[in-house]
């Protein structure tokens, strides 16, 4: 078991890592829709890449979640065959987003710095496809 400290030190330490591994300016946060955010997901059993629809509005989130839905079999075809459309994600504080997600499939744990390279790589790949698949059909998502 890890203590609370050595737990935050190696969450850390994993996303630092993973940043001067792969030192590159990714969308995340700056798709230019509110509360729409591309996001990297590591914990002690999981890791994923993923597309959450958080705007406070939550019409506005079913909106442009349905939006992404009727592009996806060209998300699918074309990019990431194993993406997950969810429209009621609970996240671990309680509440329920909707989410387009790509899990990390191999064991994992940010506290096994033995499994950290596969999933930087897994990240690096599946975020460079959802974005390429992000600009191309930018102007149909934003288009609600």
């Amino acid at each position: 078991m890890f203590s609370k400290d050595d737990s935050e030190k190696l969450r850390k330490e994993f996303w630092t890592s993973f940043g001067k591994s792969f030192p590159r300016k990714w969308l995340l946060y700056n798709t230019k829709i509110k509360g729409v955010a591309f996001k990297f997901q590591a914990d002690r059993k999981k890791a994923c890449v993923c597309l959450d629809f958080e705007n406070p509005d939550e019409v506005a989130n079913l909106l442009y979640f349905d939006q992404l839905l009727s592009l996806k079999n060209l998300l699918i075809e074309n990019h990431l065959p194993e993406i997950i459309f969810d429209d009621e994600y609970l996240l671990d504080n309680g509440k329920v987003i909707q989410r387009i997600y790509v899990p990390f499939e191999e064991k994992f744990s940010i506290h096994n710095k033995n499994t950290w390279q596969q999933c930087y790589e897994f990240f690096v790949a599946s975020m460079t496809e959802f974005e390429a698949f992000y600009y191309e059909y930018e102007t149909v998502i934003k288009d609600i």
